[in-house]
């Protein structure tokens, strides 16, 4: 049985009902941890009290937004990382952090045994215990959600109450969501039928793109090293400067989606998402990245986008591959200095202006006009060794008599006369 218990609190009906239960069915002291990853401040509100009152016999809050941003956002954000496309990772980047201060404050207090509230069919589940085998190994794990017979949030009630804990929230909420200071999270309730379109009350952070200024607004970004550091000009910190992009681009309606997405334990899920800083921010990259980066590099850093954002969202921070991706990631990062100019309207974000010293855009080079940089004729050996594949196919079919095909499904197509094929 474990002496002491490190509990990942939030204050919620369910952590609050996991405290007494634990201390009855496992036994031992349950020490409480409130991670402040830049939630509502009303959910914390009176978390400490609430803690104690429910049994626990320690609670420690932690101020974690500056970390949250500058060592797991802006890392995640440089590598462009978007789960399938859509969703930029909100709920996901936050849970390695949390884990990894959960597992500080048990070794700090002598704790044998983690845990957590997550239920046994979402994800987090996973990524917090990924986060506790790679930190403390030797540490037991207890997921209540999967073990004990409440079965609804009155269910949870009914047991808190039994025990004589008040709790003032209600067991009907109507959606389960997941804030920080990058993003809200939407599930459950009329969400969960994806013909039903997303209601006008479960927004939090944004306001309603038709109802938003008629009038655009620019918001410039200072970029060093794949990190913003300014917002029009005036520097702050990491944490700061994703609020004020929050507060501004909310007013436009920016960073809403509704995503059905995929699981990594199986099912399909449907989730709505507020990201209206990160949305911002993910433009004012892709922005600066067309001037710096060559086709290939731009490929290499698209390609490690991907990479990236499955493994965060399977849970696989703290992984040699992870790191192994950030590095490159940051290496890519090296040339990108610059400001981008995004244009907020109406729930769209679009890069309009963007400069850098790193630039590899070369007016010179790239204009219409005459210039004395480009000779044009050489065009036409270019074209013709970057096309000597297709034609040393060509005169090859011909000569076995054969008709050249249109493509590699071999579909017939109306060739030229095989005789204008002439030898390189």
């Amino acid at each position: 049985m474990p002496r002491r218990i490190a509990l990942a609190y939030s204050g919620g009906l369910d952590t609050t009902t996991m405290v007494p239960w634990l201390h009855e069915h496992v036994g031992g002291e349950i020490v409480a941890v409130v991670a402040d990853v830049g939630q509502d401040p009303a959910e914390l509100a009176g978390v400490e009290d609430k803690a104690l009152a429910s049994g626990a016999v320690a609670c420690h809050v932690l101020d974690l937004r500056r970390s949250f941003v500058e060592d797991f956002v802006f890392p995640t954000l440089l590598t462009g990382a978007e789960y399938e496309g859509r969703y930029l990772l909100g709920t996901a980047i936050a849970r390695p952090l949390i884990a990894r201060a959960q597992v500080e404050v048990a070794r700090a207090v002598g704790a044998d045994a983690l845990a957590h509230g997550c239920t046994g069919k979402g994800n987090d589940q996973v990524r917090f215990e990924s986060a506790y085998a790679a930190l403390a190994p030797d540490l037991e794990v207890i997921a209540p959600w999967r073990h004990w017979d409440l079965r609804s949030r009155a269910d949870c009630l009914d047991y808190v109450r039994s025990k004589g804990i008040a709790y003032e929230g209600a067991a009907d909420k109507l959606y389960s969501r997941d804030a920080n200071l990058w993003h809200v999270s939407h599930e459950g309730g009329v969400l969960e039928d994806p013909a039903c379109p997303p209601p006008d009350d479960i927004w939090l952070m944004t306001s309603d793109p038709a109802a938003a200024p008629d009038t655009p607004q620019d918001v410039t970004i200072e970029i060093v090293r794949g990190r913003p550091v300014a917002v029009d000009g005036v520097r702050m910190g990491p944490d700061a400067l994703v609020a004020e992009l929050n507060r501004i681009a909310g007013a436009h309606g920016v960073g809403r989606i509704d995503l059905v997405e995929n699981r990594l334990v199986g099912m399909k899920s449907r989730g709505c998402y507020e990201t209206p800083g990160g949305t911002v921010l993910m433009e004012a990259l892709a922005g600066l990245e067309s001037i710096v980066h060559d086709r290939d590099t731009l490929a290499l850093r698209r390609e490690l986008g991907e990479r990236f954002a499955m493994l965060l969202y399977d849970g696989k921070w703290f992984t040699p591959v992870r790191e192994a991706v950030s590095a490159a990631a940051e290496s890519i990062a090296e040339a990108m200095h610059g400001t981008v100019t995004v244009r907020l309207f109406k729930g769209s974000a679009t890069a309009v202006a963007r400069s850098s010293d790193r630039s590899l855009y070369a007016e010179s080079f790239a204009t219409f006009d005459a210039d004395d940089v480009y000779d044009q004729s050489d065009a036409g050996g270019f074209i013709r060794l970057h096309s000597l594949p297709s034609r040393i196919r060509a005169l090859r079919d011909a000569a076995a008599g054969n008709a050249p095909a249109d493509g590699p499904d071999g579909g017939a197509a109306e060739a030229a006369p095989v005789a204008a094929a002439t030898p390189a």
